[in-house]
């Protein structure tokens, strides 16, 4: 349920918090609302990417001892790049971004 690779991940996890975090960013200025949101759904994803590999490892390689700078890194690297992918498909209008997402920060 929990899989930042998933797509109900993001309907009912990545995409709520990002949204809450939009929000709270424009309190302080509201032209921030659509960078913050793209901030938290960036953090969530990092957050989640980073929670597997832990536990794949735990899993995987019970005995092999963690780097967890590298580990971070890694799921730093992987939610930049997915992340980048979604905001390049809705760049490019290949999916379109929803009416309540573009409404909410005016």
């Amino acid at each position: 349920m929990l899989s930042p690779l998933s797509w109900w991940n993001d309907l009912f996890f990545n995409l709520p918090i990002a949204l809450v975090f939009g929000y709270g960013v424009s309190w302080f200025n509201g032209s921030w609302f659509l960078p913050g949101t793209i901030v938290g759904y960036w953090l969530s994803n990092v957050i989640g990417m980073v929670m597997m590999q832990f536990g794949a490892i735990d899993i995987f390689m019970p005995e092999t001892q963690r780097n967890m700078l590298r580990d971070s890194l890694i799921g730093c690297g992987g939610a930049t790049l997915y992340t980048a992918g979604i905001a390049a498909l809705i760049y490019f209008h290949i999916l379109e971004m929803p009416d309540f997402l573009t409404d909410l920060h005016r």
